[in-house]
């Protein structure tokens, strides 16, 4: 999420920054600044909106002739996408401009000892607490150098930071942690920037900046250095081959396959903030003061109801909340039973889906206090809930969503838990178990990704032919299942039905043929046995299967594909991007549009 980028060299630096951040616009933003610095003072320019409204403001004052600066687009976590709150922040004296990817964890208690020194905030943001931290390091140390890294070993959360000083003309620092930081090396000019696309035009040199990194540049020298110490760091310079575009895409060929591969992050910072370390518990700020509901009525479309499905089986299994799972263009136009006591949940990976504010609005009318989940900041779900819960996915490119969903599931196994705890359902070996073992999930699927995406590229091969597929699962697969299906038929355009798979007999085991192939979630959980019945049915009527499945399980059929196994219903992190990829690399093989399928479009506004 976002787009930074920072120069130091000998062009004009403004029209530089803004032209990089709009090369990064892909990323998603709902705001934009740039901060130079003259004749000791921070030129500072920002704007709520697009780069439009930017670029507008710039036409009308003098721009500066500085040659080093940062730039920022922002999407909005801490604070409403307004001008306020949009980078770069000043510290409380404006000798320090800086800009921030990420999430600061511990921003409130740093924010609390910095009021207590004097301090004044200007904006609603994290970022601007850290700015300021780095203000009150520069009195207790000799050089910029060390009041960064001062701040910064104080700080818990994700980052990519970038600033100036009026007291270093030249210079500009970057740092990260968890959030990407990338520099570019030119003759007299030098960059950083989340994203290589930024610089692209000046340079293809680039130098890949690790967690816990800092970073120095001037016109004319780069160094790095471990962020804690201080001691230097030797790094390699790499050319780049990409064109801007496929830059844009991190090298990968379509947006959507990136954003499957940024999955870790996105439940790393879907978590941030949420979990406490030190307590191994789940926090909520964000509904600390709402009771938990006596029943949960979930409205969504698409993919967020597939996600809303999910959660219904683990809110009621930990929480012990009936819920009621609502396809929100079918609850709009009903007169539902809602009782007092209730609460509705929204769910939207935009914010602005149509059949989901309808069904927001119908439920205020019947007295529900709503709360949203939703990934955008200031969007329309987000303001007509009473509560909102953002799920920190990042913008989403692709039309077919892939991270946001993953995100949902991330964000309603922590509501499961947190309504567990308050209400004493869940008890204490299952809360702790899914606390611990949700936190290494990120690094677990970081590292099966290339083989997931091997693996679909070969069953793809076999089944491209294919004119119809089942997708089958029981308990929380079922909803996978539908999901399944739904990403194989929007981008590679062949049908596939997701069913529970015990429903099969009940009607659809009729079209099984050798033609009509079967893809089954058959993970080592207590349904095992029964999905296990329910393929030897297939099989029995000459059907081949697709079996995702786990280590040591006794599965007789065409395709098994192995996935490592977690705990519980953490295998939905595993198995969600693996149905992801398998439709991915259908839809490439058959040379589909695969981030902008027909007929389709980002964000449903219409009905």
């Amino acid at each position: 999420m976002c787009g930074i980028i920072g120069y130091a060299g000998h062009r004009p630096a403004v029209p530089l920054i803004v032209e990089g951040l709009r090369r990064l616009e892909y990323r998603g933003y709902d705001s934009a600044g740039v901060a130079t610095v003259q004749n000791k003072e921070i030129d500072l320019v920002r704007a709520s909106g697009k780069l439009a409204a930017l670029d507008e403001k710039l036409a009308h004052i003098n721009v500066t002739n500085s040659t080093f600066g940062v730039g920022h687009t922002r999407w909005a976590t801490h604070g409403i996408p307004v001008e306020k709150n949009a980078h770069p922040h000043l510290d409380h004296d404006k000798k320090i401009a800086m800009i921030h990817n990420g999430i600061i964890e511990n921003y409130q208690e740093i924010k609390a000892d910095l009021l207590t020194k004097g301090y004044e905030f200007r904006s609603d943001t994290d970022s601007e607490v850290l700015v300021n931290l780095i203000a009150e390091g520069r009195k207790h140390t000799e050089t910029m150098l060390k009041a960064i890294s001062w701040a910064l070993n104080q700080v818990e959360g994700a980052y990519a930071i970038a600033l100036v000083c009026v007291d270093e003309p030249g210079i500009v620092y970057a740092a990260r942690v968890s959030s990407p930081l990338v520099m570019g090396v030119g003759v007299g000019e030098n960059f950083v920037a989340s994203d290589i696309p930024a610089f692209l035009p000046y340079t293809r040199e680039v130098v890949f900046i690790e967690d816990g990194e800092l970073v120095k540049i001037t016109s004319a020298s780069w160094e790095v250095f471990r962020a804690d110490t201080l001691e230097p760091v030797e790094k390699e310079v790499r050319t780049i081959n990409w064109d801007v575009q496929a830059a844009q895409k991190g090298g990968h060929k379509h947006f959507m396959i990136k954003e499957i591969f940024e999955q870790p992050k996105v439940i790393s910072d879907c978590l941030a903030g949420r979990i406490d370390t030190n307590k191994c518990e789940v926090v909520l700020p964000e509904i600390a003061e709402m009771e938990p509901p006596e029943r949960l009525h979930i409205i969504a479309c698409g993919t967020s109801y597939h996600a809303g499905l999910w959660g219904k089986n683990l809110i009621e299994q930990w929480a012990k909340i009936p819920v009621d799972v609502e396809i929100a263009s079918e609850f709009r136009y009903r007169d539902p039973i809602l009782s007092k006591g209730s609460l509705a949940l929204a769910i939207s990976q935009s914010g602005e889906t149509a059949d989901t504010l309808a069904g927001i609005k119908l439920a205020k009318q019947k007295g529900l206090q709503i709360l949203g989940l939703c990934n955008v900041v200031g969007s329309s779900v987000a303001r007509e809930s009473d509560y909102i819960m953002y799920t920190q996915a990042g913008p989403e490119i692709s039309v077919a969503s892939t991270k946001a969903m993953c995100s949902q599931l991330t964000a309603l196994l922590l509501l499961a838990l947190y309504w567990g705890r308050r209400k004493g359902t869940i008890d204490d070996e299952t809360y702790n178990r899914a606390v611990k073992d949700l936190r290494n999930i990120p690094s677990i699927l970081d590292a099966e990704l290339p083989a997931m995406r091997s693996r679909a590229k070969e069953l793809c091969r076999e089944y491209s032919e294919a004119s119809s597929f089942f997708y089958l699962g029981r308990g929380l697969c079922f909803p996978l299942a539908l999901e399944g299906a739904l990403k194989l038929k929007e981008i590679s355009y062949i049908h596939a039905e997701g069913y529970a798979a015990g429903e099969m007999k009940h009607g659809p085991i009729a079209l099984i043929d050798p033609n009509f192939p079967t893809f089954a979630l058959a993970l080592k959980d207590d349904l095992f046995p029964k999905v296990k019945s329910n393929l030897v049915e297939v099989q029995a009527r000459g059907g081949e299967i697709i079996a995702l499945t786990n280590p040591g399980v006794e599965l007789d059929v065409e395709h098994r594909w192995i996935l490592p196994e977690v705990w519980g219903p953490l295998n939905a992190f595993m198995a969600l991007p693996a149905l992801q990829l398998f439709a991915y690399e259908t839809a490439d093989y058959l040379g589909k549009d695969v981030d902008q399928p027909r007929n389709l479009a980002k964000s449903v506004t219409v009905e």
